[in-house]
């Protein structure tokens, strides 16, 4: 069976409370919290990118000393985002190289609104239950993009998770989880994609 080996999450320290964004634009910042029910949400450092939080997810996977899989083990690496800060350099291969995952791995950057961290996780799972990878580390990572004045400036905000997937049984003989047991069997999956016009971002506009 192919499930989640680990997973690790990171989300940034500082906060901002939505009355203080609504009291800003002069709403009323009551009916703003009610209305949306949050209170505050989470906000990035000035140096904290969708790679540091991709980095800071994956790294917490392997704070476990008993854990016995390594970064090097990691045979696909692929991380989706709406906030890659780079149009040409692939997140992945940042995060790869700084998690020293080495250079025997296939890698990719996923874009999708909403979706890409999960549709990395099917992609990783389908190249485990087929046998051609072992181990597979899905993140999905994002910085919030919205526009001032916008409504989702209340609620869009920065955070990343990242999955380690692998197998009870190997095609080589091995242990593919490296004695790691499985802690969450991916028994199904389904996707409903469409082309919904709700937002979106033109190369070089800064917002949606």
């Amino acid at each position: 069976m192919v499930g989640i080996v680990s997973y690790g999450t990171y989300i940034p320290a500082y906060r901002i409370r939505l009355a203080d964004i609504a009291a800003a634009w002069k709403k009323n910042p009551d009916e703003v919290v009610g209305s949306l029910g949050v209170t505050e949400k989470s906000v990035p450092a000035i140096d904290e990118d969708a790679v540091t939080i991709a980095l800071e997810a994956a790294l917490k996977i392997f704070e476990d000393k008993n854990f016995q899989c390594k970064p090097s083990d990691i045979e696909a690496l692929f991380v989706g985002s709406e906030s890659h800060p780079y149009a040409v350099n692939p997140t992945s291969t940042i995060v790869g190289e700084l998690l020293g995952v080495g250079h025997n791995y296939l890698a990719a950057d996923l874009e999708f609104a909403c979706k890409a961290g999960t549709a990395g996780l099917q992609a990783i799972a389908g190249l485990i239950g087929s046998g051609q990878i072992s181990l597979g580390l899905a993140i999905g990572a994002d910085t919030a993009q919205s526009k001032p004045h916008d409504i989702l400036e209340y609620t869009s905000a920065a955070a990343g998770a990242a999955f380690l997937l692998g197998s009870d049984k190997g095609d080589r003989g091995d242990t593919m989880n490296k004695g790691k047991k499985i802690i969450a069997e991916l028994l199904a999956y389904t996707s409903y994609s469409s082309d919904t016009p709700d937002f979106w971002r033109r190369d070089g506009i800064r917002y949606p």
